[in-house]
């Protein structure tokens, strides 16, 4: 019998990937591209959706052929994305109306404060499990509907469709205006329970219904896909973050992964029944595996990782490639009383404040290239430790592993340090491309390419495991210092809210 295989998509939000992975969860094949990063003002951050199309077809193709396969051999298609990322195109030529708007854009600021005004921000948080933050689909979706001329009408016409990069390209595939659940959590217009467009959120954000797709399962058959896809069942979709969730095969309550990207995001998977934070996460669906009962997972998003090891190589020139950080960072012994807190897109979790920008403290005569590159790798840390502070006190189990994915993991530096400040072991998987996997892990449980999440736990393996080794009494100075840092980022912005919900407020 010929060998098949199972392929999938992640758009994010630097790049286009397509990877092909065999029966043993194997990566086989990889093919990447990057796009443009469009910022036409501080603060506002696009893309072009034709050009990201334009790469998922190149890397599709590439991959293919590398692996020396067509698409008659693959059983199955995934799809994983960056989220909140927002596009609207026109439902005839299939044309996006404007830029896609990227979830880091903070230009829906002064909208948040009129919604919060009005309706307050444990209304939609009751609902949605979200705070009001220029990171949701919705109000992006809003800003267009009330910025681009004759948007709206034609909205309401149902003549332009709404949907975040997921529903882009399955639309693109296959013909199918759908959304999975963890993309539709993650717009502020879904209710959290029922799992469907709340009737009085569209009315909130004067969202036409018309425009928007129908909400699905992160694991069921879409429809068959065209193009370098023909024939091929488009079987998954899931937000990229509960896309690693899945391939790290945190299945259980109280199992937790990081994946360490542009941004970083720790999820926890609580189980069929969303849990209320109250220390600033956000409460979101997990996955749907077809029709069984959705996983719902609590989550710390922090918006600037990885870009900030982009932006001392490319705005500041202090490296030349992003690899080089870590060399440079251990020229020194420690930060020299440094400390990064980049803001740059104001704080997300636990603080959630749109006025806050970022600063580098306590620097002195003595600071060198190698402290800077040091305090950016610990900035990394701190923002997890504060997460993973806030996960602790809103679960009955604390967190004893946390299980890493994504680019930054291979920064062994890092990873230690990671180590060092959460003082819980850290491990990395032999798979380091688990939001890759887990869009092909649940695309071949659509067409029964793998039979159960048992034979999927099994096929995990870890590659690396890092252990605590920082002093505590240090530990604790630093992280009080790096505290002291956070306070100088906020009430920088006049004339965007605060977002942080009342029980996360610090």
């Amino acid at each position: 019998m010929t060998q098949q295989y199972v392929a999938a998509i992640d758009q994010g939000t630097t790049s286009s990937r397509c990877i092909v992975f065999d029966a043993d969860g194997a990566v086989v094949t990889v093919a990447q591209r990057e796009h443009r990063q469009i910022f036409p003002r501080p603060g506002w951050v696009e893309h072009d959706a034709e050009e990201i199309w334009a790469a998922v077809v190149e890397v599709v193709g590439e991959a293919l052929r590398a692996a020396r396969t067509g698409a008659d051999r693959l059983a199955a298609v995934g799809i994983t994305n960056q989220r909140e990322t927002t596009v609207v195109w026109d439902r005839a030529t299939g044309r996006p109306v404007h830029n896609a708007l990227v979830w880091q854009d903070t230009r829906t600021g002064p909208q948040l404060r009129r919604l919060a005004d009005r309706y307050g921000q444990e209304w939609f948080r009751r609902r949605t499990g979200l705070p009001l933050a220029t990171y949701f689909a919705g109000p992006k979706l809003s800003w267009l509907l009330e910025n681009v001329d004759g948007l709206r009408g034609r909205a309401e016409r149902g003549e332009v469709l709404f949907g975040t990069m997921d529903s882009w390209l399955i639309w693109k595939l296959t013909g199918r205006h759908v959304t999975d659940v963890t993309n539709a959590s993650r717009t502020l217009l879904m209710d959290l329970r029922t799992l469907d467009w709340d009737p009085e959120l569209l009315d909130a954000l004067d969202v036409p219904a018309a425009m928007l797709p129908e909400i699905r399962s992160s694991a069921e058959v879409y429809g068959t896909g065209g193009g370098p896809l023909a024939g091929v069942p488009v079987a998954s979709a899931l937000g990229d973050q509960q896309a690693a969730l899945f391939g790290q095969t945190c299945f259980a309550p109280g199992e937790a992964k990081c994946t360490y990207g542009t941004g970083s995001f720790l999820l926890l998977n609580t189980g069929q029944t969303p849990v209320a934070s109250e220390h600033g996460l956000l409460t979101t669906v997990g996955y749907r595996i077809g029709d069984r009962p959705a996983t719902y997972a609590l989550e710390g998003a922090i918006a600037v990782t990885g870009s900030l090891i982009q932006w001392l190589r490319d705005n500041l020139g202090l490296i030349s490639t992003a690899a080089q950080v870590e060399e440079l960072a251990r020229t020194v012994d420690d930060n020299g009383g440094c400390y990064i807190v980049p803001a740059f897109a104001g704080l997300f979790a636990p603080y959630w404040r749109s006025d806050a920008r970022g600063v580098i403290a306590g620097l002195t005569g003595y600071i060198t290239r190698g402290h800077l590159a040091r305090a950016a790798l610990e900035a990394t840390a701190w923002q997890t430790r504060e997460v993973v502070d806030a996960m602790n006190a809103d679960s009955d189990v604390p967190l004893r592993q946390l299980r890493v994915d994504g680019g930054m993991t291979a920064n062994e530096l890092l990873m230690q340090l990671l180590a060092d400040v959460l003082d819980v072991p850290v491990i990395r998987p032999t798979v380091a491309e688990t939001t890759c996997l887990g869009a092909a892990y649940a695309a071949g449980l659509a067409v029964g390419f793998w039979p159960d999440l048992d034979t999927l736990r099994r096929q995990w393996r870890q590659d690396a495991r890092w252990q605590p080794a920082m002093d505590p009494g240090h530990r604790d100075r630093e992280l009080a210092n790096w505290r002291k840092a956070v306070a100088r980022t906020l009430d920088w912005v006049d004339d965007e809210p605060a977002t942080s919900p009342p029980s996360a407020a610090r």
